[in-house]
């Protein structure tokens, strides 16, 4: 490995290490650009608010320093696309049992709440009661554990590629992803649908955060069980690929695949 790249690696390494105890020195910057704006927007407010029509004083402080630098809305590029992808794909189809493996609740799930019912299983625990939808702790490494032909459509959305890394609690196992993709095949009916999405670019491991499979990698694992019936994908720049031909995918550093298949009978 060039000196370079283990440079590189370690203040990788380093960055997210302090961002996980809660030090961001990029935010930091951020506060030292915005402490001097906030005090004088805070001296121009009370200035203003004695000449305005409805007067309401300021009671307490409550800083907000940041936000004025972020992008509007805090668009994750990734989820943004896939959860609009999968999500239109469950509700043309209208399924009769939907379960979700792992996805994003605030994000994917969210949107299937607003016009049907869902399952979610994830391997850790969740303690919100949300109408309309079911909630099951389980890991679906353990194969043996998991009933068949319970549903007719499935999805699993930027989660497959955490298996067996043990970053959410999960126990360590390299072929992690390939046990968890056993057991949404053997959960799915024959003839149901999997929409599935993971990174995609240069095949590799990132301990411990996720895996980045080549584009034909997730579908030619499940070949054996599945039909492709359509593939989309997001690239490095965030721009949205509908339909597409997985043998014209760009080089990609961290793009997203998305894949409908449908589980042969």
């Amino acid at each position: 490995m060039p000196p370079s790249h283990t440079l590189r690696q370690t203040v990788r390494v380093v960055a997210y290490s302090l961002a996980e105890c809660g030090f961001d020195p990029r935010k930091t910057i951020k506060f030292i650009r915005g402490f001097s704006t906030y005090w004088w927007q805070l001296f121009q407010y009370a200035q203003k608010n004695r000449q305005a029509d409805s007067p309401v004083q300021i009671r307490s402080l409550f800083p907000c320093i940041t936000d004025r630098y972020e992008n509007a809305g805090r668009l994750d590029r990734h989820y943004f696309h896939q959860d609009l992808w999968a999500s239109r794909k469950v509700y043309q189809r209208q399924p009769e049992h939907h379960i979700d493996v792992g996805s994003r609740i605030d994000g994917f799930i969210t949107h299937l709440l607003t016009f049907r019912e869902v399952e979610v299983l994830d391997v850790r625990q969740l303690d919100a009661l949300v109408s309309g939808m079911s909630f099951r702790q389980a890991d679906l490494m353990q194969v043996a554990d998991v009933p068949s032909d319970i549903c007719d459509s499935i999805s699993c959305l930027h989660a497959i590629e955490h298996f067996g890394l043990g970053r959410y609690g999960d126990p360590i196992d390299p072929d992690g992803h390939l046990k968890g993709l056993q057991s949404i095949t053997k959960l799915l009916k024959s003839g149901g649908t999997l929409l599935l999405s993971a990174p995609i670019g240069r095949e590799q491991v990132a301990f411990n955060a996720h895996r980045v499979f080549a584009p034909e990698t997730l579908p030619g694992i499940l070949k054996e069980h599945y039909d492709l019936v359509s593939y989309s994908y997001v690239d490095d720049a965030g721009c949205f690929y509908e339909d597409a031909d997985i043998a014209q995918t760009p080089e990609l550093s961290y793009g997203c695949g998305m894949y409908e298949l449908k589980k042969c009978a």
